[in-house]
């Protein structure tokens, strides 16, 4: 029963058959082969047969060869060595691929399609808005339709109103967008980007929209009494959280709109820029945020960071100056930091000069306070000092670009030459009497110093130039050249070296050879001067001067050859002080001839003695001449004042003063007669300015003086001379020789108060010893107490009643005796010579009244003028300061009143009291004269002043500075006194006194209340003043005051504008005082000597310019005088401009018109550009010589206009302006130039021409110089500056590559662009803010790659494209030709609109097998995405994966790739997926290190599944959805979402899907978990490195499968 059942059970069992694995493949694609390893037993097969030797020995294959021991390895040998057996191979393997690449299938065509747009109800509109927002709601089912309706900013409304997440509603934008375009993508027309700047409009249209509601309170009016209300949209919290969500959310779809390119890059960035310049400061605190947001994409364009910067600076200046300051602290705070950061980035965005002249000291602080504040981490240490240094450096190069950019800065000297020549002239005439001659430095120590010879050259030529003044000249030269060699000669004794002898012989040789002056014949006297005085010295040899003429052969040295040498001349006239008897012959034999017995010399010098015979007849015991046919000494003496130098020294030293010392001791000659000798002898010596002489006289004469009148003489002869003494460098033995004739006179019992004065005035605490200035200080301090006692009480002065009876007293000694009396009576008295001086005018009042006749009158003044003389000598100080006291106080009424007779008696008195000493001159022009003046040019403070006053003045000051000495209706002793007096007058501080009464004069001289012939005679004094020779070395040493004295008096300053003729009067008086003219016609006309622009004159021509043009500038501010002026402006410019020709002329060009008003300053500048277009136009560019004379020419106008402008740069107000049409002409003219340049710029050959790139360099100043000035812009100078732009690109361009001149062209040329495209978009017009319209419309692709990083960085922040940081930059289309090379085409173009992202629909179920069968495919591709594959040459290799490989773990693939015939895979990563070992588990202290070290949830969560991960066999590869998020969500997150985003570290190979396999239980542990982790957050990382190490593994079996959860072992 049982058999039967189970018989009828195996009936009822299927037939087994045997099948291989799913997993195995099989041996052919197409044939049946069977399976890899897979042998399953069919029926007969050769192991069932049990034959005998199969039961005995087992089944045995048979041997597939006949031989058991063959080998084929010869024949593959003999295979391998063929010739053709690698063609054979590659022909093979080539075939191989053919015919898979020709059965692989392309890929299909892109079944994309837009979800098209629905017109749907309002329900059904509302609730796909509401399935739009909800998460839930996958975007597959809602992305077949979409609703249309709502478009711009309602569409931005209702997104927002349904609260719809940012990627969501990007994704429906992004559908509207590519439904709106769908109609327009087929014209010819289309551009794919210009829906973003549609869609940007849009967008900042309704940012715009929101921003405008928040508006703030304006300002209440003044006189209106309205009661304002003011509720703004954030005053109230509804309101505010309203509009911040709006804004907020807004800000969000911005950012994703920004990052896909779905708004235009441009035109977003420029509309902030707009705002941030238009905005207010509330809106300001939201588009700040939003600035420093972009501001990176900001500044890689300077046409929007400038702005940008500007606004910025702008808002922190009103932030500083509201009351709501404190509110805004976090705006000013990020309002800096952008500014810091663009000053780090792109400096070139404060390359601005109006920027920065207006915010540069804010830009400071900015920078500094930024660099102060930066952390102070020690980790961070370097990195900090590293921006700190940055910033600073960058801050300081935009300094100085902008200061360079607006001619701002000290100007320097174009050379040394002039500069050095003007400064070393300035020195020498400062040398006074009170100068230390031993320390000026006006040489170099060192000999071989070059510019020694240009140095000795100046100050050989400024001691005989007739185009300086004094005496003293000659003098200081020598003894500056004295002082020079006795320093070389101490040097040269140290170091051993040549001594300055011959050095100096040969270069005071050279100048009498070659000098021009040396040369003239009206020169010779004051050169024979000079050289005397070297040759004195032994500077300079006379012999050896005679005998290199001599070798040289010079012709018509003597008188009897012709033509005559230049150096007979100065032979004949170089004095010898110590000759010899060989030296005299040498000089006769060389000037007259061997045969000459008697030369001119004798003969004129006994002439010249017989002339002074007859002036001296008592010295000489001569009979006077009673009748004398002249009356002047230099008249009488004609023959000595024409006699050569030689002859007047050998006079006087060989033989009149010799025997005047004689006179000495010979006790028949009167002491009266020896005064009267001795200054009738100092007379001749100064007329003939033997000064040596005279002060060996003088000394003389001091050692012999016994009397207080040849005193008198003596020390007026030391202080008329003091200059020249000091310039002789003999103070010491002049203060030597005074103090031991005070000790003698002291010894005497006699204290010479006027002898003691001049040795501490000598002295000036230099020459003499301590002790000997204490002793004569002491000796001054009791002298002093003796004539003025200490008292408690003095006694009162009562009317001086007797005085009237004084001067009608007869008795010489009346006045002395009187004097003594009130001296004894009065001297404890401090004001009794105040008394006696008033009482003196009141008695000469009276006087003058009653004595009608004029000798009586003069009596009684010569009475009276001893007995103050005598009252004077009574006095510790003098009468002097008492006396100015009492006219500039109380007398001046008193003086206004006298009459005719009372001012000649007066005048009588102060004469002789200023002869005797007791007056000074300074004082009677202090107190009478200027006063006098003042009056009389009609103030409105003063009255006028009476015809006799005035007269009295002019005539007192006429005698006082203008007397002559030669005249018989002066004593020789009282001239003398007089122009000893006079000298005072001359320095400071008495000089600026008496220049400022010029201008007083030239008011006197047009005041019509006043006689013509008071005027007359005003004018004529006042020429003979400025003309005197005094008064010209005091004006060329202070010139400075000459020049305050005219420009700021008021007589000048408070006259009437219009009133042409003082204008004229003044101009002409100063150049009366610099330059000897007197033309009143044409003071504006260029002088024709040429010395004006010398040393000599041109800081005398510098003053007198100033002068003019600050005159006209005040004609020109008068509409009546304006056309008289400008045509005189223009002439004098003109001249100027003519004239000067090099840079240091153009210098101080610029100096003379420096300090004039804005109106003058225009006209130089205007004038001056006209000239720079007239020669360009002159020079024809055909010329080299032409075009580089012009370009000079040009540069040195250049400087003189930057010269004239420096004064207005700091003042913005006073800006100076440029005609238009100036500006026009000037703009063309530099584009003409600019482009017959260009070609040689831009040629190879040319690069290095140092003319091309001086010129380049001139005319890129020139154009920065325009337009640094206030213009009105035309369109053609706005034409030809945008022409300008485009060729100083190109050119930036070349020389941007390699700049080799020298000359620093492209720094030049590229702040030239950057100041041309500012001034451009500042005068733009245009209602659209368009920063980019005058930037160069190149591409970064057009920039030549050669250039190096940095330029060409800055180049492309100048372009008005932006780069394109899309998904396409750097991206072109390319193709292959027909020899398989890749030809690259046209840029990819950017469709964000059309390439809509993946809406994450489920995958489509596999196709059936027919298919693949009739596709001949094991795998198919899709392609749906809106990206098309064939945009990328996608193809089909044929490899893939089986589906059911995702269910079955990650390590089928190993086993599965040795089986598939692919190609696809690298030969490393298959060499690194054969030889991987497994990981071994972490240990336990493995895994609290790194969950110690790592910190955070990821730290956390990665230690607690340490020890389940495995390493990947595949490379670490982050991918791209990791790092950068999708287009519908990417943003910039904060920090900490940056944290919790963080993609969390998977191995690959555990993550276990399919649930029929069999795993471990560490991989069954992370199944749970795996199954939740997105793609975006995978990150596939390496694994470690791996170990080979000696232990083996068993190879499986062949036909086996591998085991789940088994692996080959790995260790580290």
């Amino acid at each position: 029963m049982r058999e039967n059942s189970d018989e009828k059970h195996s009936e009822n069992l299927p037939v087994y058959e045997s099948h291989p694995p799913a997993w195995l493949p099989k041996v052919h694609a197409t044939a049946d082969l069977g399976y890899v390893g897979f042998h399953p037993p069919r029926p007969g097969q050769d192991e069932d047969s049990l034959s005998e030797n199969n039961v005995k020995n087992g089944f045995i294959l048979g041997q597939p060869v006949a031989v058991e021991a063959f080998s084929a390895q010869a024949m593959i040998n003999e295979s391998l060595h063929s010739i053709d057996t690698l063609s054979k191979l590659e022909r093979l393997m080539n075939d191989v691929f053919i015919h898979r690449a020709d059965r692989i299938p392309i890929i299909p065509p892109s079944t994309f399609r837009i979800p098209m747009r629905v017109t749907l109800n309002d329900a059904k509109r509302q609730a796909w808005f509401a399935d739009l927002a909800n998460p839930d709601v996958p975007l597959h089912k809602l992305g077949k339709s979409v609703p249309h309706g709502a478009k711009g900013h309602d569409l931005l409304d209702l997104l927002h109103s349904n609260n719809v997440a940012i990627p969501r509603a990007v994704w429906f934008l992004r559908v509207f967008g590519a439904n709106e375009t769908a109609g327009l993508r087929n014209k010819p027309t289309y551009i794919p980007t210009q829906y973003s700047v549609d869609w940007a409009n849009v967008v900042t249209g309704y940012m715009k929209k929101q921003l405008v509601e928040i508006a703030l309170p304006s300002a209440p009016r003044l006189g209106l009494n309205i009661k304002q209300t003011f509720k703004g949209v954030l005053a109230d919290t509804d309101t505010r959280d309203r509009w911040m969500s709006r804004f907020t959310y807004c800000l969000k779809l911005l950012r994703t709109f920004y990052a896909e390119d779905l708004i235009d890059h441009k035109t977003f960035l420029t509309w902030l820029v707009q705002q941030m310049i238009t905005c207010n400061l509330a809106q300001a605190g939201f588009l700040t945020p939003l600035s420093d947001e972009y501001l990176d994409d900001i500044m890689v364009s300077r046409a929007l960071t400038r702005p940008l910067v500007e606004s910025c600076l702008n808002k922190l200046f009103e932030i500083r100056s509201t009351s709501a300051h404190d509110f805004l602290k976090v705006t000013e705070q990020l309002l800096k930091l952008l500014i810091q950061r663009v000053c780090l980035a792109l400096p070139d965005a404060l390359v601005s000069p109006k920027l920065w002249n207006s915010y540069s000291m804010l830009l400071d602080e900015i920078v500094f306070e930024g660099s102060a504040s930066l952390p102070h981490d020690r980790y961070m240490e370097q990195n900090i000092t590293d921006l700190r240094y940055l910033l600073s450096e960058n801050l300081s190069d935009a300094r100085e670009r902008n200061r360079a950019l607006s001619f701002y800065g000290p100007i320097t000297q174009p050379s040394d030459r002039l500069g050095t020549a003007v400064s070393d002239v300035k020195l020498l005439n400062s040398i006074s009497g009170d100068t230390d001659m031993n320390s000026i430095t006006y040489f170099r120590e060192d000999i071989n110093d070059p510019s020694f010879k240009e140095k000795l050259d100046m100050l050989l030529t400024w001691s005989v130039t007739p185009l300086q003044y004094g005496d003293h000249r000659p003098f200081a030269a020598v003894t500056l050249i004295c002082i020079w060699r006795n320093k070389a000669h101490a040097r040269a004794s140290k170091r051993a070296i040549t001594k300055p002898n011959d050095f100096l012989q040969d270069q005071l040789f050279d100048w009498l050879d070659t000098s021009e002056i040396a040369g003239e014949a009206n020169s010779i006297r004051d050169v024979a001067l000079l050289y005397g005085k070297l040759v004195k010295h032994e500077i300079f040899s006379y012999s050896a001067y005679i005998q290199r003429l001599i070798a040289r052969g010079e012709p018509g040295v003597c008188y009897a050859e012709e033509p005559a040498s230049r150096h007979r001349q100065i032979l004949n006239w170089i004095p010898l002080f110590k000759s010899s008897s060989s030296l005299i012959n040498q000089r006769k034999v060389t000037l007259h001839g061997a045969r000459a017995r008697e030369t001119p010399e004798d003969v004129a010098e006994r002439e010249i003695r017989k002339e002074i015979r007859a002036v001296l007849p008592e010295l000489f015991g001569v009979a006077a001449i009673s009748k004398q046919t002249s009356t002047t000494l230099s008249e009488r003496c004609k023959r000595l004042m024409a006699a050569t130098r030689f002859e007047q020294v050998r006079t006087f030293r060989q033989w009149l003063l010799p025997f005047f010392k004689t006179c000495f001791l010979r006790t028949d000659v009167d002491g009266s007669v020896l005064l009267k000798s001795y200054l009738v002898v100092t007379e001749l010596m100064t007329f003939t300015k033997c000064f040596h002489s005279m002060l060996d006289l003088t000394l003389s004469m001091l050692e012999h003086c016994v009397d207080a009148e040849s005193m008198d003489s003596l020390l007026n002869t030391f202080c008329r001379h003091i200059t020249i003494w000091n310039c002789m460098n003999v103070m010491p033995a002049i203060v030597k020789a005074l103090d031991t004739a005070h000790q003698v006179w002291k010894l005497r019992g006699v204290q010479c108060r006027p002898l003691l004065a001049l040795i501490m005035r000598f002295d000036n605490s230099r020459h003499l010893s301590e002790a000997s200035r204490e002793r004569i200080e002491s000796d001054l301090a009791a002298f002093t107490l003796a004539l003025r006692p200490i008292v408690e009480h003095a006694e009162p002065i009562p009317d001086l009643s007797e005085l009237l009876d004084l001067l009608n007293d007869d008795d010489p000694n009346a006045p002395s005796a009187y004097a003594n009396r009130l001296w004894i009576k009065y001297r404890t008295s401090l004001d009794w010579a105040s008394k006696v001086w008033d009482s003196t005018v009141t008695t000469l009042r009276h006087i003058s009244e009653k004595a009608f006749d004029t000798e009586i009158r003069r009596n009684c003044a010569l009475r009276c003028g001893a007995f103050l003389w005598k009252v004077d000598q009574h006095l510790p100080n003098g009468i002097d300061g008492d006396v100015l006291q009492w006219l500039v106080g109380p007398g001046r009424v008193v003086v206004a009143s006298l009459n005719a007779a009372t001012w000649d008696v007066l005048a009588f008195v102060l004469i002789y009291l200023v002869v005797h000493g007791a007056l000074k001159t300074t004082t009677i022009l202090r107190g009478l004269i200027y006063p006098a003046w003042h009056m009389g040019a009609g103030t409105a403070n003063q009255p006028l002043i009476s015809e006799t006053h005035l007269s009295a003045a002019n005539v007192l000051c006429s005698r006082l500075l203008l007397g002559k000495a030669e005249s018989d209706e002066m004593p020789l002793f009282d001239a003398q006194s007089i122009r000893t007096k006079r000298q005072e007058v001359y320095d400071e501080p008495h000089f600026s006194l008496l220049v400022s009464s010029i201008p007083t004069l030239i008011s006197l001289e047009i005041n019509k209340e006043l006689p013509e012939s008071l005027r007359l005679e005003s004018t004529s004094l006042r020429c003979q003043l400025c003309q005197e020779s005094g008064f010209r070395q005091g004006a060329y040493r202070n010139l400075d005051i000459i020049r305050e004295a005219f420009e700021n008096s008021p007589y000048l300053i408070d006259e009437d504008p219009t009133s042409e003729n003082l204008s004229k009067r003044a101009i002409a008086g100063l150049r009366m005082i610099l330059c000897d003219s007197t033309d009143e016609a044409n003071i504006y006309d260029w002088p024709e000597v040429t010395c004006l622009l010398s040393p000599w004159k041109i800081a005398a021509t510098t003053v007198q310019m100033q002068l003019q043009v600050k005159k006209l500038g005040r004609a020109l501010s008068q509409e009546s005088t304006s056309e008289f002026a400008t045509t005189n402006l223009n002439k004098l410019i003109s001249m100027l401009f003519h004239h000067t020709k090099t840079a240091e002329e153009a210098y101080y060009v610029g100096e003379m018109a420096r300090g004039t008003d804005t109106n003058v300053a225009s006209k130089f500048i205007n004038r001056g550009f006209q000239c720079m277009i007239d020669l360009f136009t002159e020079h024809p560019s055909n010329s080299t010589t032409s075009v580089q004379e012009c370009f000079q020419r040009v540069g040195e106008l250049l400087r003189v206009l930057v010269h004239i402008s420096l004064t207005f740069r700091d003042s913005p107000a006073s800006s100076l302006i440029v005609e238009p049409q100036v500006q026009d002409a000037f703009i063309a003219t530099l584009e003409n130039k600019f482009k017959a340049i260009e070609p040689q710029a831009l040629s190879e050959n040319n690069m290095d021409s140092l003319l091309l790139n001086q010129q380049l360099v001139l005319l890129s100043r020139l154009l920065q110089f325009v337009l640094s000035f206030r213009c009105c812009w035309t369109p053609q100078s706005k034409d030809a500056c945008i022409n300008l732009s485009a060729l100083l690109f190109r050119l930036t361009l070349r020389f941007a590559i390699e700049d080799n001149s020298g000359m620093n062209n492209y720094s030049i040329l590229i702040d030239t662009l950057l100041v041309l495209f500012d001034e451009l978009s500042h005068d733009s017009k245009s209602i659209t803010f368009d920063p980019f319209r005058y930037y160069p419309n190149y591409t970064a692709t057009d920039i030549p790659t050669d250039i190096p990083p940095h330029r060409r960085k800055q180049i492309i922040s100048l372009l008005a494209h932006l780069l394109p940081a899309s998904a396409v930059t750097n991206l072109v289309n390319a193709h292959r030709d027909s020899q398989g090379n890749t030809v690259y085409g046209t840029p990819v173009v950017n469709k964000p609109w059309e390439w809509i992202e993946n809406l994450g629909e489920p995958s489509a179920v596999d196709p059936k097998d027919e298919e693949k069968e009739r596709l001949h495919l094991r795998y198919l591709v899709k392609n749906s995405g809106s990206l098309s594959l064939d945009t990328f040459g996608a193809r089909i290799t044929g490899d893939g994966v089986k589906q059911e490989m995702l269910n079955e773990g990650g390590q089928l693939e190993g086993y599965l790739r040795p089986f598939e015939d692919g190609m696809s895979e690298n030969v490393f990563i298959r060499d690194w997926r054969e030889t991987r070992w497994d990981t071994e588990p972490l240990s336990e202290a493995t895994i609290r290190l790194r969950s110690e070290h790592e910190s955070g949830a990821f730290a956390g969560s990665e230690s607690s599944t340490a020890h389940t991960l495995r390493a990947s066999p595949s490379s670490s590869v982050i991918s791209h959805s990791s790092t950068q998020a999708t287009g519908s969500s990417r943003q910039q997150p904060s920090p900490a979402q940056a944290v919790r985003s963080r993609p969390e570290v998977i191995d690959l190979d555990v993550v276990q899907v399919s649930s029929g396999s069999v795993k471990g239980k560490e991989t069954m542990k992370r199944k749970a978990s795996a199954m939740t982790i997105s793609d975006d957050e995978i990150e596939i990382i390496e694994g470690p490195v791996i170990v080979r190490t000696n232990t083996t593994t068993k190879k499986q079996k062949a036909g086996k499968a591998p085991a789940a959860g088994k692996s080959r072992g790995r260790k580290k």
